[in-house]
């Protein structure tokens, strides 16, 4: 053996959050490790996602925040310091340099090697290094593929002559567009409307469907609507592009087409119309997968249909829940299934924690960061009709709430619980409004927990905050 071919117990492709917990959690076990990662380890949500557009809507809802309350509104009725924010954003990702996170990883004794990995037969990976080399690597029990997704694109004549914004550009960009055309009504498309709209951009948001957030309780959606109306957003809805151009130059406009005829001229156009999986060419077709397909696994987060099961599909890439947090729990979970089974252990054994998901199915948390914010665990209404769950709607103003008074005047904002009436729990709630992202956690441990109904009415919120909302759904709810 050379010293471009390596064996460990456990080979992990891709180096995001997920792939990092992943190898953190073999490798505490006792499981050799190597993570492979062909970009910045820290992944799409460190630089692209998650940390950067929260460095960007931060200031803008802060703002947004404080001109509600007495005695600030002449203070930051203004436009925000863009330098100074983009400057916060730059800090934020490091400067897209992953030093700290190369250092982390040597101190928890996981080997890297950078490049892209490939699936080379069962167990094995290869990879091609940046400097034209060849590492071989095999994994005496696991590969874990944790290479997430990438941003769909649309079919459309044109789309990458225009240089089209996906939300690595609209997290990076280095000056604020002076017009900006956002394709999508989905999370990344209202929270990209939020933040450049908030540094000053004129912003027009092209949408498909009838309304925002479609996976969400129906008033979320109207209410973020109204809000980025106000705010000065243009709102197209049912409304499609047959085509884009852009005008020859540098600095040329981009040229947007509707169905209907109509034209929209913008300096940028952002498509957030969805993500496809990051398995085109990570050699699936080597194992007898089909390239490019999501990877279907089970509880414990091995891939079926591949021989003796040691092929893992981790985060994203699963298509389980597309959340940052929830691709972490999932990590956790696979690494203490794959430390498990090489231990020779129980699943259920619990010496390696939790082996089987149960939390990333019904129970899943997720906050959308517009003004105003929206949060939510559990079903919605549609999907506990549509899987035939018996639920009593409780609906509450959270502007009534004393929490809601204090937190900024004019509030406006709407909570929803659903109660399984057979079981006498949770099943989901959709919080909508200034600050309720911060509601979320006690939500979720009331959906996950199945806390009984009764149980909750001794949770005693503090006042004056906006959790006093529980108590007067549980009010709302008993009649």
């Amino acid at each position: 053996m050379n010293d471009t071919d390596r064996t460990y117990d456990v080979v992990v492709i891709g180096a995001g959050p997920v792939g990092e917990n992943v190898a953190e959690r073999t490798r505490a076990a006792g499981l050799s490790t190597v993570i492979v990662e062909r970009e910045l380890l820290g992944g799409e949500c460190s630089y692209w996602a998650c940390e950067p557009s929260k460095a960007l809507l931060r200031p803008v809802l802060g703002r947004a925040d404080a001109l509600r309350v007495p005695g600030l509104r002449r203070a930051v009725d203004r436009p925000l310091d863009v330098a100074a924010v983009l400057a916060h954003r730059d800090d934020i990702v490091q400067h897209w340099r992953d030093d700290d996170q190369v250092e982390w990883l040597a101190s928890v004794s996981v080997d890297l090697v950078r490049g892209h990995g490939r699936l080379d037969g069962p167990r094995r990976v290869v990879v091609s290094t940046p400097n034209g080399g060849t590492v071989r690597l095999g994994a005496r029990h696991a590969v874990a593929v944790c290479t997430g997704t990438g941003p769909a694109m649309p079919d459309l004549p044109g789309v990458e002559d225009i240089r089209p914004w996906t939300n690595r550009e609209a997290t990076a960009a280095e000056e604020v567009p002076g017009s900006l055309v956002v394709v999508g009504g989905g999370v990344v498309a209202v929270e990209m409307a939020t933040a450049w709209r908030g540094l000053g951009a004129q912003v027009t948001m092209v949408v498909r469907g009838s309304g925002l957030l479609s996976r969400m309780e129906p008033f979320a959606g109207e209410m973020v609507a109204d809000a980025l109306q106000e705010a000065g957003v243009d709102l197209r809805f049912g409304a499609s592009i047959v085509s884009v151009a852009r005008d020859e130059g540098a600095g040329g406009a981009a040229r947007v087409t509707l169905a209907d005829g109509g034209q929209l001229t913008a300096d940028e156009v952002l498509f957030a119309t969805g993500r496809t999986p990051s398995t085109g060419d990570i050699g699936l077709e080597t194992i007898g997968l089909p390239p490019g397909d999501w990877l279907t696994v089970d509880d414990t987060f091995r891939v079926g249909d591949v021989i003796d099961g040691w092929l893992y599909a981790v985060g994203d890439v699963n298509h389980r829940a597309l959340l940052t947090h929830q691709g972490k729990y999932q990590a956790r979970i696979a690494g203490g299934a794959i430390a498990a089974r090489a231990h020779g252990e129980p699943l259920d054994d619990g010496r390696w924690g939790a082996h089987v998901a149960t939390a990333d199915t019904e129970a899943v948390p997720q906050v959308i960061f517009t003004d105003p914010e929206v949060a939510a665990v559990g079903l919605t209404t549609q999907e506990a009709e549509r899987t035939g769950r018996t639920v009593k709607v409780v609906d509450y103003d959270l502007a009534r709430v004393a929490g809601a008074f204090q937190y900024a005047m004019g509030y406006r904002g709407k909570a929803r619980m659903l109660v399984d009436t057979d079981r006498g729990t949770v099943a989901g709630v959709t919080f909508v409004g200034p600050g309720v992202a911060e509601l979320l956690h006690s939500a979720t441990i009331a959906v996950t927990s199945e806390v009984p109904i009764e149980r909750l009415w001794h949770a005693v919120p503090a006042f004056p905050t906006i959790s006093e909302v529980w108590l007067r759904l549980l009010e709302s709810y008993r009649g």
